[in-house]
């Protein structure tokens, strides 16, 4: 099945925890149905100190399933994505507006 979902796109949580809380897909995980959203989901992580980087208790956006995430459409308003053609390219496009989402 195609993804309906992708990275960089502006999604808003419609269930669980931080419903109603809108970020941006930073990676998407197909295989488990699952995306990883900038500042949703977050639990704390002890990480041991290394040359690189300093350790302690950090945040980390854990991963969400795409059920409970739907995308921001042009109103700002959470939307289904559709796919339809377009000469002879498959496009997404927003169901409330009719906005094509990929140029």
């Amino acid at each position: 099945m195609a993804a309906k979902l992708r990275k960089g796109d502006k999604v808003v949580v419609i269930a669980g925890r931080d419903k109603g809380k809108t970020g941006e897909i930073t990676q998407v995980l197909p295989k488990d149905g699952k995306a990883v959203v900038e500042g949703i989901n977050m639990a704390i992580r002890h990480t041991r100190q290394t040359q690189t980087s300093q350790g302690g208790r950090l945040p980390k956006a854990l991963p969400i399933d795409i059920s409970n995430l739907a995308l921001v459409d042009a109103n700002g308003k959470p939307t289904r994505v559709g796919f339809r053609m377009e000469g002879d390219k498959k496009v997404r496009f927003a169901k409330t507006t009719g906005d094509v989402i990929d140029a």
